[in-house]
């Protein structure tokens, strides 16, 4: 193994919004002295947060990276959005993380969007370790946190540390591995920490805890197992955290620490922890690639003399040069050395390389297996692009992009910002797979589209405030779209001169709904050639785009091609428009339902306010899933239409005197 890869981590801090990703971030840089003083996200000072839509909002809402140093390692880390309309930012952080530290806030503990990044790091098997952070505050239950992350996430939370409080007050943590308390000096801002025995008056409850942690690690490790069974004091501590790493990166356990980030507590055995827990990229699970012409699989090995592999996570627009961030799987990435887009199936020339600091750029020469890192030069790559040699050609998966739900239109306030608009916007963009720009033909208007109201809010603040154009907006608009609920068969030709030529093709095909949420699906079930397959898919991939009723998109149906008549006359262009036509015909007759947003929805409130609103729910045609106690905060779970949210953020306000606060995701389409 080479040494240097396995004294590095690549890892991110996820979490739900307001569970204080940031504060620890900027704690993490501060003590591994990247930063020589601590800025606050409510000041508008943390590193991380540099944009001035992050200033003023105080909410992360693009990914930063930086680099830090630790007992000997290089920590690259990586502090992600925890705002659901940036999920995006998560993805493909997660995409090119080895590990994670999901951070809970200890009052409100699993929160929807904590869910949310939980399944983004399952889906690419990222392994992580849970920081319950906040156990400051009034109301904060470290042990109803470690049950909700059992149950709501269904894995298994293994405490190895549990909170002290002296005199009601959260004073430092119990280290169950090592049975002794952690106490941090306030005068030097938690620099140092003091260890002290465990007193008389926690004695049984750590006790109890160390014998959950030790009964836990039994289940799955023999070693432990054979001396747990003879009742033998298990007290090597190599011993514990070796079996601790095993099952985290195998992803069958979480362990989970606590603090007060905040308060500057906790925050070194974090980083400790991240060294002791997550893999190294060595370690990591292994990365296939895929040969585009055979596709065969590929294994990639963390090799610097290998073959070049690097994915594209990131593109950011600065000052009109674009900004490419890299993961680096294999082989070494050289200033001004040649590189292949597989993806794209173009050569182009890296410039320059910079390790970042949030936005601020180090040069360097080269990167290797395990870096992260931003060039310019690359003028076509976007996110999900896989760089290599042009002798070893494969690509690595794209990155899954959810469809936007709301839509605003804006236009030029003059003239002269006419011709800047459109570029401007496709700009932010190829920035962000997760927002979309059309032009509207009937006004003229420019149609953005995003995941939801903040979304489009910042979008539209940095096209005034940082790329200086000046609009005009409109209300936002939910984004409908269309679907199938029965069996539809069609058989369309067509026959037109164009130009000087006559164009000819006819087409019989099927049309019925496919499952929900998988997408559109189409089978050409007669024997033709590759070329002609091409365009009566580009026929059903443009019929889909709009519909022949509604005009939305049409999603979740599948068409079957079951009649192709080709002969002397039958053009390509032919094909493709007999194929719309029977698309758009079969269409009419499987019939079509209109589809909505669905938001999840979780409102936080005091007691004494959920009579009203349960009440306002109802009003707005929420369904109600149910309702939680979390101490003296109450939760309660809804499924609501996104179009009923407008305005909502006030109206709880004025519900509950502005104690209450709620939390939305995306949950799918549903018929309207």
């Amino acid at each position: 193994m080479d040494k240097r890869i396995s004294r590095v981590r690549n890892i991110g801090f996820v979490a739900h919004i307001d569970a204080g990703k940031t504060t620890v971030t900027e704690r993490v840089l501060f003590y591994t002295g990247r930063i020589h003083r601590m800025g606050e996200v409510h000041d508008g000072q943390a590193t991380m947060d540099w944009m001035p839509q992050e200033q003023k909002r105080g909410i992360t809402i693009t990914s930063a990276v930086t680099t830090c140093e630790w007992n000997n390692h290089e920590i690259h880390i990586i502090d992600t959005p925890g705002h659901v309309d940036f999920t995006i930012e998560v993805e493909r952080s997660l995409r090119v993380l080895d590990g994670a530290v999901m951070i809970l806030c200890g009052v409100g503990g699993v929160e929807a969007q904590t869910e949310t990044v939980w399944y983004q790091a399952r889906k690419y098997g990222v392994p992580m370790i849970a920081f319950v952070n906040k156990l400051d505050r009034v109301g904060a239950d470290f042990n109803s946190v470690l049950k909700q992350i059992s149950e709501r996430l269904e894995t298994k939370a293994l405490p190895v540390q549990i909170p002290y409080y002296k005199e009601g007050m959260f004073s430092g943590v119990v280290d169950l591995i090592g049975w002794r308390i952690l106490v941090w000096n306030e005068v030097d801002q938690g620099l140092t920490y003091e260890e002290k025995p465990v007193t008389e008056d926690i004695y049984k409850a750590v006790s109890e805890m160390r014998e959950y942690m030790l009964e836990s690690l039994a289940d799955i490790d023999d070693t432990i197992m054979g001396k747990y069974l003879a009742e033998e004091n298990i007290e090597d501590e190599n011993l514990i955290k070796a079996c601790i790493r095993k099952a985290t990166m195998n992803n069958t356990i979480v362990p989970v620490l606590c603090g007060s980030a905040l308060r500057n507590k906790g925050i070194q055995p974090l980083i400790d922890a991240t060294l002791d827990y997550l893999p190294s990229p060595n370690e990591a699970k292994p990365i296939i690639a895929h040969n585009p012409k055979t596709g065969e699989d590929i294994q990639i090995e963390s090799n610097p003399n290998g073959t070049l592999c690097a994915y594209v996570f990131k593109v950011y627009m600065e000052e009109g040069r674009r900004l490419v961030y890299l993961r680096i799987y294999s082989g070494t990435l050289r200033v001004s050395s040649e590189v292949y887009n597989a993806t794209r199936g173009i050569t182009e020339r890296i410039a320059r390389l910079f390790r970042m600091h949030a936005h601020h750029k180090e040069r360097i020469d080269k990167a290797v297996p395990g870096d992260i890192v931003a060039t310019v030069g690359l003028k076509e790559a976007v996110t999900g692009d896989t760089l290599t040699d042009k002798d070893h050609v494969f690509v690595l998966e794209p990155i899954e992009i959810s469809k936007p739900v709301i839509s605003v239109a804006i236009e030029p306030k003059s003239g002269n910002t006419t011709q800047k608009l459109l570029p401007t916007v496709q700009k932010m963009v190829v920035e962000d797979p997760t927002l979309r720009a059309t032009e509207d033909p009937d006004t003229g208007q420019i149609i953005v589209a995003g995941m939801g109201e903040l979304h489009l809010e910042v979008a539209v603040d940095r096209l005034k405030n940082t790329f200086g154009v000046d609009i005009n907006i409109g209300k936002p608009q939910v984004l409908y779209c269309t679907t199938v609920q029965s069996l539809s068969m069609s058989d369309m030709s067509f026959s037109k001169k164009i130009g000087e030529e006559e164009h000819h093709g006819h087409i019989s095909l099927s049309l019925m709904p496919n499952n929900r949420h998988e997408g559109n699906k189409f089978d050409i079930l007669v024997d033709v050639s590759d070329d002609m397959k091409d365009f009566i898919i580009g026929g059903l991939e443009e019929a889909v785009l709009s519909d022949p009723i509604y005009g939305y998109e049409v999603v979740d149906v599948k068409a079957e091609v079951n009649k192709v008549i080709i002969d002397d006359l039958t053009t390509q262009l032919g094909i493709r428009v007999a194929t719309q036509m029977a698309f758009q015909e079969a269409f009419k007759g499987a019939d079509p339902v209109v589809l909505e947003p669905i938001m999840e929805l979780e409102v936080l409130t005091p007691e004494e306010y959920i009579g009203d609103v349960i009440g306002d729910l109802s009003a707005r045609r929420a369904s109600i899933d149910g309702i939680k106690s979390k101490g003296k905060i109450h939760s309660i779970m809804a499924h609501i239409a996104l179009s009923k949210t407008f305005g909502y953020s006030t109206e709880l306000r004025s519900l509950t005197k502005g104690r209450g606060i709620f939390n939305m995701r995306f949950a799918g389409f549903d018929k309207v």
